[in-house]
């Protein structure tokens, strides 16, 4: 293609130095040329200004490369102008990372949720069993950070509708400001710790797939606004306690602890211009739900994606 655009350019910068000395026609196979007109086969190129002149008969079309003689100035220029390729129908984006802040909707009746439960239970009457205090949240400290190892994307709708979907890692740290320990001997159990932590942790990862409805409100344009809706689906796949205080230093405890082996989760997704936010809602606790506790995670951040 470089070698049939190079030779026309050349064709048609002779014939125009031939055109500039004549102002008649001159027939030589398929060329005609004349003062302020060449004629190359079927197409004409016209001197811009000249009694002939028209836009139309001044441009060359060569597969898709396009050559247009007439520029200002009343100077014939050659101008190349290339097809922007058509979008992609699928497109992939990998290795998105989301940063947010998390927190849980408590819903649990503790007057009746601690009443002959082997879960909650009471070690010390001057420490009470566990109530919803048990579970406060130190807000500023907990969070959510999600690394999805793929998203694609479909056009279903003209690069305006797409069907979003991917892979990846949800890792919620639920920092307690409280007395709340976590242990797993025979059975999993929660109580009322009888000392204070400076730090007080549960850790839960879920191996999630989400499944999106975009869309893109200014199509080819990656400064406008769009958003995202669905649902995810997941699977607990690590989860753990890290606590430290002065009379025993640091410790750590692995384990399920009766956490729901599965989540669902409403989510959805902001974008304006490069800034993307995320947002996401369990629809199921995050305890099993034996354990009668019904707390309800829910996390907000931003995403870092390229779309």
């Amino acid at each position: 293609m470089k070698n049939k655009v190079l030779t026309a350019l050349f064709s048609i910068g002779t014939l125009l130095a031939v055109a500039q000395s004549d102002s008649s026609y001159t027939k030589t196979d398929s060329i005609l040329v004349k003062q302020d007109t060449i004629k190359v086969g079927n197409f004409f190129i016209v001197k811009k200004g000249s009694e002939h002149s028209n836009p139309n008969s001044a441009i060359v079309q060569i597969g898709n490369v396009t050559i247009n003689a007439n520029d200002l100035d009343n100077k014939p220029v050659i101008k190349i102008e290339r097809k922007k390729p058509a979008p992609k129908k699928i497109s992939t984006n990998w290795w998105i990372l989301d940063l947010g802040f998390a927190g849980h909707r408590d819903e649990t009746n503790y007057a009746t949720a601690v009443v002959n439960n082997n879960y909650l239970r009471t070690f010390s009457p001057a420490n009470g069993g566990p109530n919803k205090q048990t579970f406060n949240l130190n807000n500023g400290k907990t969070t959510n950070v999600n690394l999805w190892f793929f998203m694609q994307k479909v056009s279903i709708v003209k690069q305006a509708i797409f069907l979003k979907y991917g892979m990846g890692m949800e890792m919620y740290n639920f920092r307690y400001d409280s007395r709340v320990s976590y242990r797993k001997e025979s059975y999993p159990y929660v109580y009322n710790d009888s000392i204070s932590f400076s730090k007080n942790k549960l850790f839960a990862g879920y191996l999630s797939v989400p499944l999106m409805l975009h869309v893109n409100t200014t199509p080819g344009n990656k400064k406008g606004f769009s958003f995202s809706a669905g649902v995810s689906a997941g699977y607990l796949v690590g989860s753990r306690i890290k606590q430290k205080s002065e009379g025993r230093g640091k410790q750590k405890y692995k384990g399920d602890f009766d956490l729901s082996p599965f989540r669902t989760a409403l989510i959805g997704e902001l974008g304006i211009g490069p800034v993307k936010l995320y947002g996401s809602f369990s629809l199921n606790t995050l305890h099993d739900s034996y354990t009668r506790l019904e707390q309800y995670p829910f996390a907000v951040g931003i995403r870092f994606s390229n779309w």
